[in-house]
Formats: structure tokens, C-alpha cells, sequence
């Protein structure tokens, strides 16, 4: 079946197998390999990627069933060199640990990232309760996740300074017509 997406910005169309996993096609058909598959029953959470925005175990879905959408993996957060909040505060907080874990763990936060939501630890553990860690370091994780979404926080609530993202009023002089 003919199957189109958006990965990370960019249009694909591929002849893909209806029983091919989402995983596999990302995978290799693709070749954006930094999706992991851990368990291939959607219990660790290491193939998590977000469709349409939503995190989703790529190891549980078809790739037929994406035909239209946008998916994003881990290679769509960086912006070119520059690393995405969360992927600083994991490198920070030495969350990072094998890394095999590391791109599910990331895809499953970065929608609570991006609304920059304040969260108490207990309500970190249960974000990423739905994620294995074979190194069991929980509390670098979840160190990390507390440091990325309080930054995101903080500049979410801080003004706009003068001059930067202030939307420009139209001057009296241009309202009458004259330069």
C-alpha cells in the first residue's frame, strides 16, 4: 500500500507492506534509526515517537495506519547542533546513562515539554511510568526531566524584553498617511 508521511519536516512515500510495523518503516525504510525497539510489545517505551503530536509505540502500529500524519522521532528535536531543552537537561543531569532508553523516554515528554508544564516529582514519575530503564537510573531522569520543564517554565512566564517578540504598533505617522 502506498504510504505517505511527514518525518521530522520531511515527505515520504513509500510501498509499504500492510503489516509492517511503524517501527520497522521508520527504521529502515527511512533510515532514522535513532527509534529503539526494546520489548516489540509496546511495554518499554523505547520506540516511542510522536504522531501528529501524540506519543505513540511505533512497535504496536502499522505504518499503514499513519498514511497522512506527521511523525516525529528523535531526530526531529535538535535544530541542527543546538539540542532541545530536554535533550540538554538529560546530557546535564547525566539521564542519559546506555542511551538505548533515552529517545522513547524524550518523545514521551516533549509534549508536556513544549507546553512548559510545571511538575511535582511524583508527577514526573508518572509521565515516565509508561518507560523502561535497563540501567535503572530513574533518579537522573527524573532530575533531569524536573530541570528541563522548570527552565521551559521560567521562560515560558518571563515578558518579552523590549524590543525582542513585542509586536510592532503602527506609529502615529503611519496612520496619516506619511513616512
Amino acid at each position: 500500500m502506498k504510504t505517505r508521511i511527514i518525518a521530522n519536516g520531511t515527505a515520504y512515500e513509500r510501498d509499504v507492506e500492510p503489516r509492517r510495523l511503524l517501527s520497522d518503516f521508520i527504521r529502515q525504510d527511512l533510515g532514522l534509526t535513532g527509534t529503539n525497539i526494546g520489548c516489540e510489545h509496546g511495554v518499554c517505551g523505547s520506540c516511542t515517537v510522536l504522531l501528529d503530536g501524540d506519543p505513540v509505540r511505533s512497535c504496536t502500529t502499522l505504518a499503514v495506519q499513519v498514511d497522512g500524519q506527521r511523525v516525529t522521532t528523535v531526530e526531529g528535536l535538535a535544530d541542527g547542533t543546538e539540542l532541545n531543552g530536554l535533550q540538554e537537561a538529560f546530557k546535564a543531569c547525566h539521564g542519559l546513562q546506555c542511551g538505548f532508553c533515552t529517545p522513547g523516554f524524550l518523545m514521551t515528554l516533549l509534549p508536556i515539554y513544549n507546553e512548559a508544564k510545571r511538575l511535582t516529582r511524583e508527577e514526573i514519575r508518572e509521565v515516565i511510568s509508561g518507560n523502561l530503564c535497563r540501567c535503572t537510573g530513574y533518579q537522573q531522569i527524573v532530575e533531569a526531566v524536573e530541570l528541563a520543564l522548570n527552565e521551559a517554565a521560567e521562560l515560558a512566564e518571563t515578558p518579552p524584553e523590549e524590543g525582542l517578540g513585542r509586536v510592532p504598533q503602527e506609529s502615529e505617522s503611519s496612520r496619516d498617511g506619511s513616512p
